[in-house]
């Protein structure tokens, strides 16, 4: 299990933009805070690559728009083929929240969730999902497979995707491309 250094960080804190209603009930309002919290995530990302591992960065916010959960891929840096950054944020939000329910909390995270990432979406019932970079090799939001919004599954998540899509993607070029 990874340290609890980012979940007393993290939590209950009231992100600028996320006073009143949440998300703000214009389009124009929502694409600003989506950006803003993207770029927060983005720069969670950013801390993973000084373990060697893939730059992906996730946050979770509840209903009223508050960060309960930070989260950055830690596998390189754990050995734990589970610590996505998308799980290491809902295990947070779930502490920080006292129970596994993440009823309306919105996770935003810089890379399409894979399989494992969008199950554990469904089965923590999140609300939303605000992605950055569209994943065409193993997403399971949308691009190769829609786990979330599988009607089979008990919960559907709404997917709000591209977000700050280039800068996203950028991030993680750039990683493959040292990686060569």
């Amino acid at each position: 299990m990874h340290d609890d250094g980012g979940a007393r960080e993290a939590r209950g804190l009231a992100l600028p933009g996320a006073g009143g209603a949440f998300p703000p009930p214009t389009l124009g309002e929502r694409r600003q805070l989506w950006d803003a919290l993207m770029g927060l995530a983005l720069h969670e990302a950013s801390h993973a690559l000084a373990t060697g591992d893939v730059p992906v960065g996730a946050l979770v916010l509840d209903a009223d728009g508050r960060l309960i959960g930070l989260g950055r891929n830690r596998r390189e840096e754990t050995g734990d083929p589970t610590a996505h950054a998308e799980v290491l944020a809902l295990r947070q939000a779930a502490l920080t929240r006292g129970e596994w329910r993440l009823e309306g909390c919105t996770l935003v995270v810089t890379l399409e969730p894979c399989v494992m990432c969008a199950g554990a979406l469904v089965a923590a019932r999140v609300q939303r999902l605000v992605l950055g970079a569209w994943d065409p090799k193993a997403g399971a939001t949308g691009s190769v497979w829609d786990l979330v919004r599988d009607q089979r599954a008990n919960h559907a998540v709404e997917v709000i995707g591209g977000v700050r899509e280039q800068e996203c993607a950028a991030q993680l070029r750039g990683f493959f491309e040292a990686q060569r």
